[in-house]
């Protein structure tokens, strides 16, 4: 069992915030959690319902003393708030890292900002979640609970002592620790598996519902499993999606080829052409780990 972080300072209280000071409390990856947020009626929750060891919105005050620093807020936003925090007094070996799901950007515009600071950035992306939004929605098991994979984004400039401690301390919150690979190709692989079924459940949505929403009578749970993450906060998809468009973009020319090939066959009513479409999709999917 690696060594517990002995301080850990988490930068905004939503959902993978929250949980991340819950899970770590409970699963013993930190000695001391705690949290920052931008407003006081945040900061009294966390402390009245106990979600950390302390909480301000006074960014040297939650950081002060931390080893490890995450930041969980908009990827938009971070950019802003590490140059804040760059220009603290950190300590010599503080480890900073992110849980955006969006790593280029953000990679590029927070590693120099620590080039001449005696803290370190490292990406980090922990892909666990909810179409749910908020500190209300925290889990101290929704990384365990669902076998995340998390992806570390290092560059030539990481230590390996660095890409090690992190690898450990999101094992010990209870993720599934991928190989690192580039910023980029996290972005591009990213952008196929989470982005892109985004997208789509929005697009399934506007397809069915917006000629006549009164339809939903006749909904099962194919419709509520396939469309479930179009309920998630449209302000932190569109910064997402801005962020990562470039790779985001190949991926829906794809859907379109896929939905454009669909409509021809529907066309013509290729019985043949249906099924081998409808065979190659059941045997990708099949490829799908079972969820645990």
């Amino acid at each position: 069992m690696p060594s517990p972080e002995p301080h850990l300072a988490i930068l905004g209280p939503g959902l993978l915030g929250g949980s991340l000071a819950l899970a770590a409390k409970q699963r013993g990856a930190a000695n001391r959690v705690s949290l920052w947020a931008r407003r006081q009626p945040s900061i009294d929750h966390i402390l009245q319902n106990h979600l950390a060891d302390s909480a301000s919105t006074d960014l040297a005050e939650a950081t002060s003393g931390a080893t490890l620093i995450v930041l969980a807020t908009p990827v938009e936003i971070m950019p802003a708030l590490a140059a804040q925090l760059a220009s603290l007094p950190l300590s010599a070996g503080t480890l900073i890292t992110d849980v955006g799901s969006v790593k280029g950007s953000v990679v590029r515009q927070l590693e120099p900002l620590f080039a001449n600071s005696p803290a370190t950035f490292l990406g980090s992306h922990p892909m666990a979640g909810s179409e749910k939004t908020g500190i209300d929605a925290a889990r101290a098991d929704l990384f365990h609970s669902q076998n995340a994979a998390c992806i570390l984004t290092p560059t030539d400039t990481t230590s390996p002592i660095d890409l090690d401690r992190l690898i450990a301390f999101w094992q010990t919150i209870g993720c599934r620790v991928l190989p690192p690979m580039s910023p980029e190709r996290h972005d591009q692989e990213v952008a196929r598996v989470s982005h892109l079924p985004q997208l789509m459940a929005c697009v399934t949505t506007l397809a069915a519902l917006q000629s006549d929403p009164s339809v939903l009578r006749c909904s099962g749970n194919g419709f509520r499993d396939t469309t479930r993450i179009a309920s998630g906060d449209p302000a932190l998809w569109t910064g997402i999606i801005t962020q990562n468009h470039s790779a985001i973009l190949p991926a829906v020319r794809d859907a379109h080829r896929h939905l454009g090939e669909l409509l021809e066959i529907l066309e013509t009513l290729d019985e043949v052409k249906l099924q081998h479409f409808l065979t190659s999709a059941q045997t990708l999917r099949n490829l799908l780990p079972p969820k645990p």
